[in-house]
């Protein structure tokens, strides 16, 4: 979430208790928080109520957060910590963290390693290959990506972004 899509004047008033205020705020971040949730959570149904008790926890707890600019990082924690307790709750595994990623991918041989990665490429939507080709093959900047591709710049950091987070799922399973 931006914090710039909540006013500093919205943000102290909530934190420092105004009803209108708090239920102003949990409208506008409402979105962002179930957009995330869905794209963190391991099926829909977790989604919903890991947002719903991201939300409970912002209301209770919306008086200790000093700083707008902390507020998204915090909330996205909320959220990401929801959606690993309904993963372990419900028996799933929790997605590994960038650590044990790290960790699985270097104990591969290497021959094995640089097939998985050409095959990740390869199992790409066209749209996330490119930018990721273009940026970690050819090390080639957003501004020149976006630039070749003809989109703007913040499309192309989540393209990107998508495509590695497509990778990493690709290369971790």
């Amino acid at each position: 979430m931006s914090a710039a899509a909540i006013s500093p004047n919205l943000f102290e008033a909530a934190r420092l208790g105004d009803p209108q205020a708090i239920a102003s705020l949990l409208a506008t971040a409402q979105p962002d928080i179930r957009r995330y949730a869905r794209a963190t959570c391991r099926n829909s149904a977790d989604a919903e109520d890991a947002t719903q008790e991201a939300l409970w926890i912002l209301f209770r707890h919306v008086g200790t957060i000093r700083s707008l600019l902390a507020f998204s990082g915090w909330l996205f924690s909320v959220v990401r910590r929801e959606c690993l307790r309904l993963a372990r709750k419900a028996g799933l595994s929790p997605a590994i963290d960038d650590g044990e990623a790290e960790n699985l991918l270097l104990s591969r041989p290497e021959a094995d390693l640089r097939l998985d990665v050409a095959a990740a490429f390869e199992a790409l939507p066209p749209h996330y290959r490119d930018v990721a080709l273009m940026r970690d093959v050819k090390e080639m900047t957003i501004d020149e990506i976006a630039d070749a591709l003809g989109a703007s710049r913040q499309t192309m950091k989540a393209r990107l972004h998508r495509a590695r987070a497509l990778m990493r799922e690709y290369l971790t399973r």
